[in-house]
């Protein structure tokens, strides 16, 4: 079911009334039922492959726990296994063998079934929960109904946050009661989050899709603003999901982790990645950086790891091999800034340039956002030919107009406006303004708190303006599938 669809205004309001109404002990399975519909709005038999990692993973949690020396990292291995191997089946079993055939008929689909919704989401997160039973640090689940809800606990089921057992599992137990503060705050971020998404991101498509769609037939000017747009179009995309997931859960009661920080004010690619899918960041390190060695090993060996990281964060998103060299790219961008810190420490000494803070911060926030910018190329072209991703990264900066030709109209009207109107090109550009202005407000405080401390009167006012700008500028043709749902 996708938050941008009547079907969910329709499900959550009944889904959180009835939740509050009924008894304590009784809202686990309403909130269980209700995932599960969730989920099977999609397709139904998808159900039944969260349902088998389910009780894998419940009765390995339970085992692992009651179980000593080398059994316990047995029973850790078998429900790994499962996991990994559910994943591996469904979303890469095509790609190994395409890898291994020859390439004429690399192009023929020789299994074919659809990836299940949000799989690579929820089997990271069961994962998580056998390796903190594993490590000690979360006790095994008994009561196998919440430990289901953990898993399938439907804000977050199909596209994040990819949470701990140790900070949603306890708040299954807590009686949780209806807030209006609480409820408002909630609210304000769902309706933030369609904003970003069915706003802005739905809008930036229009003219990203122009150049994709066909990329081949562009250079220079078009791919520039078609890639600068799809950087926003999936920051609005993506982390508006996570407003809309964090607002619902917020609603009733339950505190999701924080997913996305205002990741183009960046100043390195590392504080990207610590604001950036800060869930699925943390996740590989902890699970898969800090194993390998991390930091604590021999230079060589830690880029390897960074390396490596990124590699499999890419193939975690998609099997195909432009995903891969989106990941490899930030691990090289990475390796690239441990291996130029000293040079880059003297230019910026001997220019003297942090001596203006501002401007310095300015140039590193927009170098950082030109390097992302550019391995969004080969995210965004996952469907792509590599030939054809290939034209794009070449072009980039081909056949650039002169000044002349830069102001005549038919110039602009059929390169930078993407064949779209005047108007719906500064629609977007103001949009994009607008969103990196509200985060630059909320670099010290929520602009929920900002508001929350106005007069009734202004606050229903930039309601009301809100909404009439939800409506008057939202993309609402078809609902657009969220671009992390394929995931």
């Amino acid at each position: 079911m996708l938050f941008n669809s009547i079907e969910f205004v329709i499900f959550f309001p009944i889904v959180t009334l009835v939740y509050f109404v009924l008894q304590h002990k009784h809202r686990w399975w309403w909130l269980l039922a209700s995932s599960c519909v969730f989920y099977m709005a999609f397709r139904p038999e998808y159900l039944l492959i969260l349902g088998f990692t389910i009780v894998v993973d419940y009765y390995a949690g339970l085992l692992i726990e009651k179980s000593e020396g080398k059994q316990r990292k047995w029973y850790l291995i078998m429900s790994l296994v499962a996991n990994i191997g559910v994943l591996a089946f469904f979303k890469y079993t095509n790609f190994a063998i395409f890898a291994l055939a020859q390439a004429d008929i690399a192009h023929y689909k020789l299994l074919d079934f659809v990836l299940p919704i949000g799989l690579s989401f929820h089997t990271f997160q069961a994962m998580s929960y056998t390796i903190e039973v594993y490590r000690g640090k979360q006790k095994a689940e008994r009561h196998f109904g919440l430990y289901a809800l953990y898993v399938m606990f439907y804000p977050q089921l199909v596209a994040g946050p990819i949470e701990r057992p140790q900070n949603v599992l306890p708040q299954f137990y807590e009686v949780k009661v209806f807030d209006y503060k609480r409820v408002v705050s909630g609210l304000q971020l769902i309706g933030w989050g369609l904003f970003k998404k069915v706003v802005i991101a739905d809008r930036l498509a229009i003219f990203v899709n122009q150049v994709y769609d066909s990329p081949t037939q562009h250079e220079g000017i078009p791919i520039i603003i078609a890639t600068i747009f799809f950087s926003f179009q999936i920051y609005c995309d993506f982390s508006g999901y996570s407003d809309i997931a964090l607002g619902t859960a917020e609603v009733m009661g339950f505190k999701l982790m924080k997913n996305f920080d205002r990741p183009y004010f960046s100043k390195t690619i590392s504080e990207f990645w610590r604001r950036w899918h800060i869930s699925l960041s943390t996740w590989f390190r902890d699970y898969l950086y800090i194993p390998l060695g991390g930091n604590r090993v021999n230079v060589y060996r830690r880029y390897f790891n960074v390396f490596f990281v990124f590699a499999m964060s890419g193939l975690w998103h998609g099997a195909n091999w432009n995903f891969i060299i989106w990941g490899a790219l930030h691990g090289l961008y990475l390796i690239g800034a441990i291996l130029t810190q000293k040079p880059r420490d003297y230019i910026n000494k001997v220019t003297g340039i942090t001596k203006i803070p501002f401007l310095f911060k300015t140039i590193q926030a927009s170098i950082t956002f030109a390097l992302v910018s550019f391995a969004w190329i080969f995210f965004r072209g996952n469907y792509l030919e590599m030939s054809q991703c290939w034209h794009l990264v070449t072009h980039l900066f081909s056949n650039l107009p002169s000044m002349t030709e830069l102001f005549k109209f038919d110039y602009v009207s059929q390169n930078v406006f993407l064949n779209q109107t005047l108007v719906e090109f500064c629609i977007a550009v103001i949009l994009i303004i607008f969103m990196e202005t509200v985060h630059y407000i909320q670099r010290d405080k929520s602009i929920r708190q900002i508001i929350a401390t106005k007069p009734l009167v202004l606050r229903w006012a930039i309601y009301f303006v809100f909404i009439m700008l939800f409506f008057i500028l939202g993309v609402f043709d078809t609902p657009a599938q969220f671009i992390y749902f394929q995931f």
